[in-house]
């Protein structure tokens, strides 16, 4: 699916459609009514052999165009030019055109090429919205920096087609590379119960473990989640989605999946303890509760590590606040892990309930691996990189 908007850069698509169909795609274009301004949707339909549509429905014989339909059946979506005003649009879910309503309906990997003026990409609210399709898990393809239409010079040319399609050539190449491989992850917290209504937690959002296993299966990977509580969603045919609350209930359900997984990746920011009696009915204030005894939780990791099979491969995580890198090759050590994904609460922008990560992957032949600041969904990438190398 080929999304067109209104750039003067539009001038290139023909090119690009032109080599995605020389590679074998099957190229679906819809483009907005000011995208037509720039290029003809008789030169697109003629290069994609396909009908260009512009409008939900054709007003000479009512012909519907079903986004819905258009969004179930691309294997990717790229907006391509997408100028300031789509991305917006794109970020804050404002779908006033056939592009933008097919968009919201797609359920497949999406990638955009920003085109603008150089002051229109570094504004805030561009970058910001830049940001924020970027946490979706979408694939920013960067602007170029290079003369401009208004005569200037610097970032918000769009990448040439033929940089496009060799980024889309090795998105196609890594989608290939887990199929017919079962992933086990976790994410997010455990809340550990004081009473019916107060428990132990911490600030894990679960937005690693999301992004890995929406990262791992659009690789082909088919993958079981098993989530502590957040609001967070996804949905992805080849994700089964498991709930758990407690860190004992996250201990069962590990159990009883990790024997059929290939890669287990264990992101869950799990309780190290756990109330030793919790109460029944509400404890009032009256009282007057001045401690709580705690016990340790099972060690998952420790657990699965022991009936870990030939073939396996385990992924453990670790957030440091001392000492980062020796403690987090004992425990790889520890736990007989194949890698351990390594982040510090001293690196500003990483850690819980933020967007981004900075990570080290170490493995247990003693490589280290050190990543800049970056998106999630990118961490999820470089890791299931690394991960990809192991198989």
């Amino acid at each position: 699916m080929l999304g067109i908007t209104g750039s003067i850069a539009a001038y290139k698509i023909p090119f690009l459609v032109r080599l995605l169909v020389k590679e074998g795609a099957e190229v679906q274009i819809v483009m907005t009514e000011s995208a037509r301004d720039f290029v003809t949707p008789l030169t697109l339909s003629t290069l994609s052999n396909k009908p260009v549509f512009t409008f939900p429905f054709d007003a000479k014989d009512g012909t519907w165009n079903s986004h819905v339909d258009m969004g179930n059946w691309a294997d990717v979506m790229l907006v391509a030019p997408a100028s300031a005003a789509t991305i917006s649009k794109m970020a804050h879910g404002h779908a006033d055109n056939l592009l933008l309503t097919t968009y919201l309906s797609a359920k497949c990997p999406v990638f955009f090429a920003p085109a603008m003026d150089l002051d229109m990409f570094k504004h805030p609210t561009t970058s910001e919205n830049v940001t924020k399709l970027v946490g979706f898990g979408h694939t920013l393809i960067e602007p170029q920096v290079g003369e401009l239409a208004s005569g200037l010079c610097g970032a918000g040319r769009m990448e040439e087609p033929e940089n496009i399609v060799a980024v889309l050539n090795d998105f196609f190449a890594k989608s290939q590379v887990f199929s017919g491989k079962q992933f086990l992850i976790t994410a997010g917290p455990t809340y550990e119960a004081i009473d019916p209504v107060r428990f132990i937690g911490n600030f894990s959002s679960g937005q690693m473990g999301f992004a890995l296993a929406q990262k791992a299966a659009e690789r082909g990977a088919k993958v079981t989640l098993i989530s502590g509580p957040t609001h967070l969603k996804i949905e992805h045919p080849q994700i089964e989605r498991i709930n758990v609350v407690s860190a004992e209930q996250m201990y069962e359900a590990c159990k009883k999946y990790y024997p059929g997984s290939d890669v287990t990746v264990m992101s869950a920011a799990v309780a190290d303890f756990t109330p030793e009696n919790p109460e029944k009915e509400k404890i009032k204030k009256s009282n007057k509760l001045t401690s709580v005894g705690l016990v340790p939780t099972k060690d998952i990791l420790a657990t699965l590590s022991k009936d870990k099979s030939a073939g396996q491969l385990l992924v453990g995580f670790a957030l440091e606040t001392e000492n980062e890198i020796e403690h987090a090759r004992i425990k790889l050590q520890n736990k007989n892990l194949d890698l351990i994904v390594l982040n510090s609460l001293k690196d500003q922008g990483a850690g819980f309930g933020v967007a981004t990560n900075k990570i080290t992957v170490l493995d247990k032949s003693g490589n280290q691996t050190n990543y800049p600041l970056k998106p999630k969904p990118e961490v999820a990438d470089d890791i299931l990189d690394c991960i990809a190398e192991l198989i």
